[in-house]
């Protein structure tokens, strides 16, 4: 007689809110985790594993803010951080470079000079060579997929410099083969302050997954030189 609600209904409808209740949940905390790690940069947590201090993950605000100031790898030797668009950019300090002849006092002087307020990295100072050779390398996997970027030498002309008559050369060998060349003239540079000498750009695809390897030399005009300071080469997007 008439309709009425059986027990199992009732029941089926008084799980039904708290049900809605915990799938809404779930689908925030998926939507929030999802947004999270978009804004994480590529490839993190490989980078991370190499981190001189420990990182503070407890937001992502906090983690971004450490990310945008940057954070030293490898004992000093390299430096990561993210841009306001979350790409990936990095400094291959001096110490992670091969400068032939640097170990020796004779021809290369190491400085140490301050990176943040509480810490130091090494700088390679130029005392007198006639074979300029400065070679590196870095792996392009750590760096923002289809993004280009530009790689240059931060260095400084000290003042005054001698031997920089001929220019030195400039080489970028990318993972497909190909290779960017060109010449720079040292000596119509600035002194006394960090410059940016440009070795070549390219853009990162799956093409150029590998090593990229960037070269600063000059041993054919026979000049010895003096005055260069290099502080390592940075890799970042280009605009």
């Amino acid at each position: 007689m008439g309709s009425s609600w059986s027990q199992d209904e009732s029941s089926q409808l008084s799980e039904k809110p708290g049900e809605t209740l915990s799938q809404t949940l779930d689908i925030n905390t998926k939507a929030k985790e999802t947004i999270q790690a978009k804004q994480l940069p590529h490839n993190y947590a490989a980078i991370m594993k190499d981190a001189d201090s420990p990182i503070n993950e407890s937001s992502i605000e906090k983690l971004n803010d450490q990310l945008y100031a940057g954070v030293l790898l490898n004992g000093n030797r390299k430096k990561f951080w993210m841009e306001k668009k979350f790409n990936n950019c990095f400094m291959i300090f001096a110490r992670n470079l091969s400068i032939t002849w640097a170990e020796d006092s004779r021809y290369w002087h190491w400085l140490k000079i301050k990176e943040t307020s509480d810490v130091f990295v090494d700088v390679a100072e130029l005392i007198n060579v006639c074979w300029l050779e400065v070679h590196g390398k870095f792996e392009t996997a750590k760096l923002s997929p289809g993004i280009m970027y530009k790689v240059a030498f931060v260095v400084m002309m000290k003042d005054p410099p001698y031997g920089w008559g001929v220019p030195v050369n400039l080489k970028l060998a990318l993972p497909d083969g190909n290779t960017q060349e060109h010449k720079e003239n040292l000596r119509e540079k600035p002194k006394g302050q960090w410059i940016e000498i440009p070795v070549g750009q390219f853009q990162t695809s799956a093409e150029n997954i590998g090593e990229i390897e960037f070269s600063l030399f000059e041993y054919e005009g026979g000049d010895w030189k003096s005055g260069l300071v290099v502080k390592g080469v940075i890799i970042q997007p280009k605009n």
